[in-house]
């Protein structure tokens, strides 16, 4: 099990169109994927429930990533974080 932190600086937090983006992104990835903050967690794969979570500016994440490729996975979605959020 791989994990990191991130803190939200996008002013719309986690909103619709980078959300889909993450989710793409999830998908490219055969280890188990989970965003964790303000006391919910949701699959990076399941874009309604990571909506649901409803991530603001200044909320840090916790991103747990499981599996055969976490190493990799984890490495580029932290990247991905860093681009996007």
């Amino acid at each position: 099990m791989k994990q990191f932190n991130y803190v939200i600086t996008d002013e719309a937090g986690i909103h619709a169109r980078p959300a889909g983006l993450l989710v793409k992104e999830a998908k490219n990835y055969s280890s188990k994927i989970t965003l964790e903050a303000n006391g919910k967690a949701a699959e990076a794969t399941k874009l309604l429930a990571i909506m649901g979570m409803a991530v603001k500016n200044g909320t840090t994440v916790t991103v747990t990533v499981e599996g055969e490729d976490e190493e990799k996975a984890c490495v580029e979605m932290e990247q991905f974080f860093k681009a996007n959020f």
